[in-house]
């Protein structure tokens, strides 16, 4: 038995529980593929928004300090060329690549070529990456604890040396891909296991985070889990950060053993795909109200969704809006019962409709 398939036998208990996991998931992506109700202007408007949150949440777990309205401004301008910080830089290239996979991943081949272009491609822009990016590491990428006068006092993680680390993924690669193409464990769980081995391995320098989650969108859409570029896994990912940490630290402890665990990490890399294909869920049977807002409207609903109450001039001071605008927005959002309005004249106020 392959390394890869006994870590994927479970006991009992838990085999319940992942594979309950996985027909929840499985059962809303048919429905999905069925429904396809999302009407044109939507499917804009969630393709465009999930770009930006993926790659923003994407780039800051990995350290980046650009908000969604920051990547956004970088998203209007995509004609630079040059970028002036490092988190930029990294931003920009994640957002091409994802951009790519989103519109591309129908006659994208996964091989080792693809993940080492996607690669180069990612950190395109970085500066800093120009000599390694879009091959394999030359070093140690090892993760070490340090004490604050820099003295090295244990190892965190230890993954594979350079010099195995092309044997080690195309073993990878071939394995998975194998397993998409038959019928012996569900995708979910040859993905769940590419994507930690992948990390293990740790195949870069740097950018093995950023890629393994644009590898996890390739191989969920060559999976059929369509819903993927509507609902931004990376998202949960971001707000889920300590756990996955510790999701991945507990699998590691028992990488390459001879009784290696991988349901830490599995049962994690789940719940994420269950809440993306619950989001998606919702969006098939109700249409967000965002859908139906200008990016200035959507100023004044974001500032609305912070408030018990407000008034038609907080928003003014808070957004830099002209009144006019604001004006037909708080009109828009009553008529679509979503606000609603109490107080006369001045003392006109506005809360959300329960």
């Amino acid at each position: 038995m392959h390394r890869f398939e006994k870590r994927l036998q479970f006991e009992a208990r838990l085999a319940t529980n992942i594979y309950g996991q996985i027909a929840s998931i499985d059962a809303i992506k048919g429905q999905w593929r069925l429904a396809n109700t999302l009407s044109p202007q939507m499917v804009q408007r969630l393709q465009t928004s999930v770009l930006v949150t993926s790659t923003g949440a994407s780039t800051r777990i990995e350290g980046s300090k650009l908000s969604d309205k920051d990547v956004q401004a970088l998203f209007r301008n995509q004609r630079i060329t040059k970028f002036r910080t490092r988190d930029e830089q990294e931003v920009g290239g994640y957002l091409e690549v994802l951009k790519t996979v989103f519109e591309q991943w129908r006659d994208i081949s996964f091989t080792e070529n693809t993940i080492l272009g996607l690669h180069q491609r990612m950190l395109h822009h970085s500066a800093k990456d120009v000599r390694h990016k879009g091959v394999y590491k030359l070093g140690s990428n090892r993760v070490e604890a340090r004490d604050q006068d820099g003295q090295l006092v244990g190892i965190v993680f230890d993954p594979t040396p350079p010099h195995l680390v092309s044997k080690e993924m195309q073993e990878l690669i071939d394995w998975t891909k194998q397993e998409l193409a038959g019928s012996t464990f569900p995708k979910l769980l040859v993905i769940a296991n590419f994507v930690f081995e992948f990390l293990a391995i740790h195949p870069f320098q740097d950018g093995n985070g950023r890629l393994s989650r644009i590898l996890t969108n390739l191989l969920l859409l060559q999976s059929d889990y369509a819903f993927c570029p509507f609902v931004s896994h990376e998202k949960i990912v971001e707000e889920s950060k300590t756990d996955y940490y510790i999701a991945l630290n507990k699998t590691q402890q028992s990488w390459k053993s001879d009784d290696e665990d991988l349901s830490p990490w599995l049962l994690f890399f789940l719940s994420v795909v269950g809440k993306q294909s619950e989001q998606a869920l919702v969006l098939m049977t109700e249409e967000p109200t965002e859908i139906f807002l200008s990016e200035l409207q959507l100023q004044v609903w974001e500032y609305a969704n912070s408030c018990e109450t407000f008034s038609r001039k907080e928003i003014v001071d808070a957004t830099g809006l002209n009144p006019r605008t604001v004006d037909h927005t708080l009109r828009k959002l009553v008529e679509m019962n979503k606000i609603e309005r109490f107080g006369q004249a001045r003392a006109t106020r506005y809360r959300l409709k329960k």
